[in-house]
């Protein structure tokens, strides 16, 4: 009788083990990418890295109200967001809270010229651009990219700040908008539909979001 011709060569029966491996090792490697790529450890949500000057937001623009342009005073002009220089923080603090503990670094600096070394929470990779006159010219409320930081003792990043959550708002930015009034304004609720709002914002600013990979990466 003839011998039966295996329907596979034979090193196809070899490689069977190793198949079935993949098909279990692939999956679970693109979870584990998946998970990786939003988990805090990347995306720096929650960091709050301990600054010279214990600067309290929620005193200054919660209990207060100072407005956030007072001290970040190129939001409205620059791509960057100015640190403010020691002569803003004096502009109070020469004469009030001048013989408090915390306030001494601020001194220092006044007096020798050299800048408080305050530590940036918000700091995208070198690799991206990122425009705040385009975003707070375009009625892009600061919440939306810093969350409540009048509600903040110490500063943290409450947003991923990844690629895909910008692509997110560049696709429908509707529900982030707001008058341009209310921009800094942490508090800010619409007294109409969100949704409706930010569309006739967009209709009546000419809002339409690039998503074109060159617009953030130069």
């Amino acid at each position: 009788m003839p011998t039966t011709q295996p329907p596979f060569p034979e090193w196809v029966n070899r490689a069977r083990p190793y198949a079935g491996a993949l098909l279990i090792v692939v999956p679970a490697y693109l979870v584990f990418l998946i998970y990786a790529a939003g988990s805090p450890q990347t995306t720096d949500v929650g960091y709050s890295p301990r600054q010279p000057v214990a600067y309290s937001h929620q005193v200054h623009a919660g209990q207060m109200g100072l407005d956030c342009r007072y001290c970040h005073t190129t939001v409205e002009t620059a791509a960057f967001a100015a640190v403010p220089p020691t002569s803003v923080c004096m502009n109070c603090h020469a004469t009030i809270g001048s013989e408090r503990e915390t306030i001494k670094p601020l001194q220092f600096s006044m007096k020798t010229g050299k800048p408080v070394p305050w530590v940036r929470v918000h700091d995208l990779p070198d690799y991206v651009y990122f425009d705040h006159r385009a975003h707070v010219g375009r009625d892009v409320g600061c919440v939306s990219c810093h969350g409540r930081i009048d509600r903040m003792e110490q500063v943290y990043q409450a947003k991923t700040l990844s690629m895909g959550w910008c692509l997110e708002c560049h696709r429908d930015p509707a529900p982030q908008l707001r008058p341009e009034g209310s921009i800094t304004n942490m508090a800010w609720q619409p007294d109409e539909d969100a949704r409706a709002l930010g569309r006739r914002l967009m209709e009546e600013n000419n809002i339409s979001p690039s998503t074109d990979c060159s617009t953030c990466h130069r």
